[in-house]
C-alpha cells in the first residue's frame, strides 16, 4: 500500500516538472525583444531588385540584326520605336512626339531632342534616317516595315519627312521598329561591329559575358517617374536548348520563360509557378471563292459556316492548344469587341438558311432552280497534302458538309499546286493561313484583289475611309460595321489562332499581362520576393 502511494507521488512530481519546463519555454519565446519581431517582418517583405530570364538560340542584342524572337521582345526594354502599341494594340507616340499625314504618301515625324541615348547624347532626326537606311538594306526582320518608304528627308534636327512609293493604310503601325544611334556607327559597319548598341529605353545593356547578359535601369530614360521600373536589374541566362531552360526554372534559377510550347507543364510540372496565355497572330481560316457558281450565293457560304465545328476541330486535331477565332482582329485589337460567334455549329440552322433562300434537298443533295436552270451543290476543298493537321481539318469539314448533302470532296495537292490555286484564285474552298499584321488594315481580306474574289461596295468605301479617321469612337463604329457586313456576307470562315505562354516563378509579382507585341507588358511593376 505504501509503495503504491509513493509511486503516485513520484508521477505527480514528474508531471509538475514537465509543466514548469513547458511554461518556461513559452515565457522565453513571449519575451523575445520587440525589435527582433519587427526585423523578422521587414526581412520577409524585402524584395529582390533582379529579374532572371531564360532564353535559347542567342544571336545578337542588335535589334536590327537579331532573328531570335525572345531577344526581339527583350530589346523592347532597351530600344524604342517612333510609335509603340499598347496592350489593346492601339498606336501610341513613343520617340515620336508627332506623326502627321500630309497626303496619302507623305508623312512628317517630329521628335523631342530632349530625349537622350543611354550615353547622354540627344536623340536626333538623323538617327531615324540612319535606321531606315539600314532597314532598307533588307537584312532585318523589320525591313518589311519600310518596304514602301521611297525616301526620307531631314527638315531639321527634330523633324523628318517620309515619302512612300504607294499608299500604306495605317502607316503609323509600321513605325514600330526600334531606332538605333547614328553617331555610334559613323565609319563603322553595323553588321560586323562588336559594340553594344545604344538605346533610349528603360533598361540598358550593362554587360555581355559568357552565357549571361545583364541589363540595368537606364537612369537617363526620358519616361521615368511613374513609369520607372521597380527592378534595378534583369539578368538574361543563355542556354543551348529549351530542356535546360525548363530545368533551370524548376531549380529556381530563372523567374520568367516565354514559350509557344502549349504542353510546358509536361516539362516543369503543374505547381509553383504562374502561367499567362496570350493570343498569337498565326491565323488559320477557310477562304470561300465568291466567284464560284455555287459559292456566289451568300446563303451557301452561311450554311457552310454553321457546319464548321470549330470546337471539335480544336479539340480533336489540336488537343485544345489553339484559340478559336471569329475575326482577324480578335487577337486583342481595340477595334474588335469579343462577342458570341454568329455562326456556332448548328446543322438545323444550316439547313434552314438554304431552305429560306429557295434551295431544296432532293435526291440526297441540295439544288436550286432559277430561270429554268438548276444548280446542284458540289464542292471541292483544297488543302496542301504535306500539312498533316490541315488535312485532318479538311477531313473534319468534309464529313460535316456531306452529313447534310452538300456533296463535298477533299483535294490534297502539292505545295506548288496549292500556291497556284491561291495565286490564280480558282478553287472552290481552300484552307489557308496568315500571320496577322499588327495594323488593323483589312484590305488583304476584304479589299481589291483579295483571295476570296469578294466584293462589297459599302465595305470598300469603309476600308478607304478608316485610314484617314483619327477619332477613336468613329473608328470603332466603322469597324463595328465592317464586322456586321462580314457576318452577312461570310467570304471567309476564321478558324483558330496560335496560343503562346509566359510562365513565371510564383515569387515574381506584379502586373503580368503579356501581349504578342510586348510580353513584358506591366514590367514596371514586377519584383521578385
Amino acid at each position: 500500500m505504501k509503495e503504491g502511494f509513493t509511486k503516485y507521488i513520484f508521477i505527480i512530481l514528474v508531471i509538475i516538472i514537465i509543466c514548469l519546463a513547458v511554461y518556461k519555454i513559452y515565457q522565453n519565446n513571449s519575451e523575445k525583444p520587440e525589435e527582433n519581431i519587427v526585423n523578422e517582418v521587414v526581412q520577409d517583405t524585402i524584395k529582390s531588385n533582379d529579374i532572371r530570364i531564360g532564353i535559347t538560340n542567342f544571336d545578337t542584342m542588335n535589334p536590327l540584326l537579331s532573328n531570335n524572337r525572345d531577344i526581339l521582345q527583350i530589346d523592347r526594354l532597351i530600344y524604342e520605336p517612333l510609335i509603340t502599341l499598347d496592350e489593346n494594340y492601339q498606336a501610341k507616340l513613343c520617340l515620336a512626339s508627332e506623326c502627321s499625314k500630309i497626303d496619302n504618301k507623305t508623312y512628317v515625324i517630329k521628335i523631342d531632342t530632349n530625349k537622350r541615348w543611354q550615353d547622354g547624347t540627344p536623340f536626333m532626326a538623323k538617327d531615324i534616317q540612319f535606321t531606315i537606311d539600314r532597314l532598307k538594306e533588307g537584312k532585318s526582320i523589320y525591313s518589311y516595315n519600310v518596304q514602301y518608304i521611297s525616301s526620307i528627308e531631314i527638315l531639321d534636327a527634330s523633324t523628318v519627312k517620309i515619302y512612300l512609293s504607294q499608299e500604306q493604310p495605317f502607316f503609323e503601325y509600321y513605325l514600330t521598329f526600334p531606332i538605333l544611334c547614328n553617331s555610334q556607327y559613323i565609319n563603322k559597319d553595323m553588321n560586323t561591329s562588336t559594340e553594344i548598341p545604344l538605346g533610349t529605353g528603360m533598361y540598358k545593356i550593362e554587360s555581355i559575358e559568357g552565357n549571361n547578359i545583364k541589363l540595368t535601369k537606364n537612369e537617363k530614360w526620358w519616361n521615368r517617374g511613374e513609369n520607372d521600373p521597380k527592378a534595378e536589374n534583369i539578368t538574361i541566362n543563355i542556354y543551348s536548348q529549351m530542356g535546360e531552360v525548363y530545368n533551370s526554372f524548376k531549380l529556381g534559377n530563372i523567374d520568367f520563360i516565354n514559350t509557344s510550347n502549349t504542353s510546358v507543364e509536361d516539362y516543369i510540372g503543374t505547381i509553383g509557378y504562374g502561367k499567362n496565355e496570350y493570343k498569337g497572330r498565326e491565323l488559320d481560316y477557310i477562304s470561300l471563292n465568291c466567284n464560284n457558281n455555287i459559292l456566289k450565293y451568300p446563303e451557301v457560304r452561311k450554311a457552310i459556316s454553321y457546319l464548321i465545328d470549330k470546337n471539335n476541330i480544336v479539340s480533336s486535331v489540336y488537343n485544345n492548344k489553339k484559340y478559336i477565332s471569329d475575326f482577324p482582329l480578335d487577337y486583342g485589337s481595340f477595334l474588335y469587341t469579343e462577342q458570341e460567334s454568329q455562326f456556332a455549329y448548328d446543322i438545323e440552322k444550316a439547313k434552314q438558311v438554304l431552305t429560306d433562300a429557295g434551295w431544296v434537298y432532293k435526291n440526297r443533295r441540295w439544288q436550286k432552280t432559277e430561270n429554268r436552270v438548276t444548280t446542284r451543290i458540289s464542292l471541292n476543298v483544297v488543302v496542301e497534302k504535306d500539312n498533316e493537321n490541315r488535312v485532318k481539318v479538311a477531313e473534319n469539314i468534309i464529313d460535316k458538309l456531306n452529313e447534310i448533302g452538300l456533296n463535298a470532296k477533299i483535294e490534297k495537292v502539292s505545295q506548288a499546286r496549292y500556291n497556284q490555286y491561291l495565286e490564280n484564285k480558282n478553287y472552290d474552298i481552300i484552307i489557308t493561313g496568315i500571320l496577322n499584321s499588327y495594323t488593323p488594315d483589312l484590305n488583304s481580306f476584304f479589299g481589291n484583289g483579295n483571295i476570296a474574289n469578294y466584293s462589297n461596295q459599302e465595305m470598300t468605301t469603309i476600308l478607304n475611309e478608316v485610314n484617314n479617321i483619327t477619332d477613336q469612337k468613329v473608328l470603332i463604329e466603322k469597324y463595328k460595321r465592317i464586322v456586321e457586313i462580314y457576318n452577312n456576307d461570310v467570304p471567309y470562315i476564321f478558324l483558330y489562332r496560335n496560343r503562346n505562354i509566359v510562365v513565371h516563378d510564383q515569387n515574381l509579382t506584379g502586373e503580368i499581362y503579356p501581349t504578342n507585341y510586348n510580353i513584358f507588358n506591366g514590367i514596371k511593376t514586377w519584383v521578385r520576393r
